[in-house]
């Protein structure tokens, strides 16, 4: 009878596990096209199929969704973007024009709605910022990881972090209008730049 039961149990986890994926995947799509205000458990929970008592049964607040679709997506990128380099370090322009892109679409957008809400959303803000902090403390070291970068040296590290932060400039230029011209040319630059500053 043992057995029978933890053949039943498996399905069940599987299905629960992608009931909580669908959840998370609408969840972001949901704060990248409504933003905060426009989305709630109700509207996250129709878009993935699921029933909104399923949806609080994962997730029993709001913060506690939302927060998490972004993790979630952001791990999703971090291990697409190690996938693009598997042997590591790679050509600068080819990560840099990575890292760019990183900060276009979606998952950007979503994560701005995150970040603007937090700013007034007291219970809001110190899940955001911690979360902030750790897939900004993440980004960075697959960024000094793929650019080969020896942060013993002096400058080292700030020139990887201000990469990191001209990219999120350059997501923030390209929410309104679509600035890949510009974000080409830039990305070049800093490609020849990252070259003379890390060696």
């Amino acid at each position: 009878m043992g057995g029978v039961n933890a053949v039943e149990r498996v399905p069940k986890q599987d299905r629960s596990r992608a009931t909580r994926q669908r959840l998370l995947e609408a969840a972001v799509a949901c704060l990248a096209e409504h933003g905060w205000a426009g989305s709630t458990v109700s509207v996250v929970a129709e878009r993935a199929g699921v029933s909104r008592g399923a949806a609080q049964h994962h997730f029993p607040t709001r913060e506690d969704l939302f927060t998490a679709a972004v993790e979630y997506v952001a791990e999703e990128r971090s291990t697409a973007l190690r996938a693009l380099f598997p042997q590591g370090a790679a050509d600068r322009r080819a990560v840099v024009a990575a890292l760019a892109d990183l900060y276009t679409g979606p998952l950007f957008r979503a994560a701005l709605h995150l970040w603007v809400a937090a700013c007034d959303e007291d219970q809001l803000r110190p899940r955001v910022t911690e979360l902030e902090a750790r897939v900004g403390r993440e980004t960075h070291r697959i960024a000094v990881d793929l650019l080969g970068a020896d942060e013993s040296r002096p400058g080292a590290r700030e020139t990887v972090q201000g990469l990191l932060d001209m990219a999120r400039g350059l997501g923030l230029a390209n929410l309104l209008t679509d600035d890949g011209a510009r974000r080409d040319r830039v990305v070049a630059q800093w490609g020849v730049l990252l070259e003379e500053a890390l060696g």
